[in-house]
């Protein structure tokens, strides 16, 4: 996102596959930094390494022992928002929020959620609606869908020739407008 700051912060991830999945979110929306806190895997991690595919070399990532004393950072760095995406009762649906920036978004342990100190230290709580029984979804997948939520929110607005799209036929069905969708140049 050209000129627009956006930082991810893990509290406490578990799985060096997220972790990994989610750099590779983070080169692909263009956020300018993941900040890995307690023991969610860091790079150089060979299975975070694997899943990240190159992206944990082309996104800078700095280290905290707490999400706490991440966001206390970032405060002082001059963020104008700093988010906690959080499933749950009291949140904003990801789309509906007014963003600021430049932005920081916590996202929490697979389990656990984010620390509750955290929380209470963020702007606001964001999230995403859950319509099945489990309530719950993949801190990658979860990563994927708010960042990009904030990219059609923000950025999506603006019509420009770079961010065009048109639609490409099916090569699976002729005729139709069942293909993809596709950037024009």
């Amino acid at each position: 996102m050209k000129g627009k700051r956006i930082v991810i912060v893990l509290d406490r991830l578990r799985s060096a596959h997220n972790t990994g999945n989610i750099f590779r979110i983070a080169e692909a929306v263009g956020a300018s930094e993941i900040i890995a806190c307690g023991y969610t895997p860091a790079p150089p991690h060979p299975k975070l390494a694997k899943t990240a595919m190159g992206a944990d070399e082309m996104v800078p990532c700095r280290q905290f022992p707490t999400s706490s004393e991440a966001v206390d950072a970032l405060r002082s760095e001059g963020f104008a928002q700093i988010l906690a995406v959080e499933s749950g009762e009291g949140g904003v649906f990801a789309w509906d929020f007014e963003y600021r920036f430049p932005l920081a978004m916590v996202f929490g342990n697979e389990a656990l959620g984010i620390e509750d100190e955290t929380i209470a230290k963020c702007d606001a709580k964001i999230n995403l609606p859950m319509f099945g029984r489990k309530e719950s979804i993949n801190v990658g997948n979860c990563a994927a869908a708010v960042l990009y939520a904030v990219i059609a929110k923000t950025e999506m607005n603006t019509s420009t020739p770079s961010r065009q799209v048109r639609q490409v036929p099916s090569p699976h069905h002729p005729g139709t407008d069942s293909g993809t969708m596709e950037r024009a140049n």
